[in-house]
């Protein structure tokens, strides 16, 4: 449906040709403009019905005084079902310090809830195919996992911000959720305005890129320096990804051109892992929040995950 509505709008009413640089750009603009805005509104509202009586601080309060496995293993689930981008996961971040909640369990929902979403992995789904979204999915899950366990043995807390622990969050007095059908209906499309308010920009540059990658750069250029097979295209990946800014939803235009063009899957989720958790906003606002010890750490924690899931997803994929 969606490619036929392209193919109206581009090759016969614009008339452009397939074999145009312009055309299968606009082409590739048009088709994932409309598949992924679509799907964004469904799922959006279908989680947002379920999710009405999730809030950020019953999320907390899941999490407090609990075994370090059984608290990790909620931040990472709740990161994983939370439409949080980096940016908005900071302020949660700092309610969990405030909590009480051990540092690495933080900083497990810090790296889940960015990386990945249910919103992500349906349009993943729909996008570039259910096997390229498990490997996403569990890749993230891994590493959110395991990084948090490794920013504990560092000992962060030592490194966060005094003002943070001063932090009261003030929680007390919260009206009560409207838990009736029409209630979650109300909380349904507000969830959809918002998240769309949020991220459609982000969205919209993430399938222009993904457009003007797919129309204009030739296959020549990405076979020499994304698509070589050398050791160093994962880690040139991640490093690419750090000035990028957008959500594990914005980058998947760009990952399903990369694909076409031949770039290998560990590659591509090392691009799309990078730019979703290790962007340089998302650096500078949690500076905000922890000295530059622990940011250095959380980084360079990350940085090096995602180059060995690339280097290992491109091995298994062989």
């Amino acid at each position: 449906m969606f490619e036929q509505l392209a193919n109206v709008l581009v090759y016969q009413l614009l008339g452009f040709t397939s074999s145009s640089h312009y055309g299968s750009a606009l082409h590739f603009f048009v088709m994932d403009v409309s598949k992924i805005f679509v799907m964004l509104v469904i799922i959006i509202y279908i989680m947002g019905l379920l999710r009405a009586l999730l809030s950020p601080e019953k999320v907390r309060d899941y999490v407090r005084n609990r075994p370090d496995w059984q608290a990790r293993g909620m931040a990472v689930t709740l990161g994983a079902v939370t439409p949080f981008c980096s940016c908005s996961s900071v302020p949660l971040f700092i309610g969990f310090v405030e909590a009480g909640i051990p540092l690495g369990v933080t900083f497990s929902f810090l790296i889940a809830s960015p990386m990945i979403n249910e919103v992500a992995a349906v349009i993943l789904i729909g996008v570039l195919g259910w096997q390229l979204a498990l490997l996403y999915v569990f890749a993230g899950l891994v590493v959110a996992w395991f990084g948090g366990m490794i920013m504990q043995w560092f000992k962060p807390e030592r490194w966060v911000e005094e003002y943070v622990w001063k932090i009261h969050m003030g929680q007390a007095n919260l009206p009560e959720q409207d838990t009736s059908f029409k209630g979650r209906h109300r909380y349904a499309l507000a969830e959809v305005k918002e998240i769309l308010r949020r991220i459609w920009k982000w969205v919209f540059i993430g399938i222009a890129v993904g457009a003007l990658f797919h129309g204009f750069v030739p296959e020549s250029w990405v076979s020499e320096h994304l698509a070589s097979g050398n050791w160093y295209d994962v880690p040139m990946a991640v490093i690419l990804g750090i000035p990028l800014y957008s959500n594990a939803t914005g980058i998947i235009p760009v990952a399903e051109a990369m694909l076409t063009k031949g770039v290998a899957i560990g590659t591509t989720l090392s691009l799309m892992m990078s730019v979703a958790a290790l962007s340089l906003p998302e650096m500078l606002i949690l500076r905000k929040v922890i000295k530059w010890q622990a940011l250095a750490i959380f980084a360079s924690v990350l940085a090096v995950a995602f180059t060995l899931v690339g280097w290992i997803f491109n091995v298994i994929s062989l």
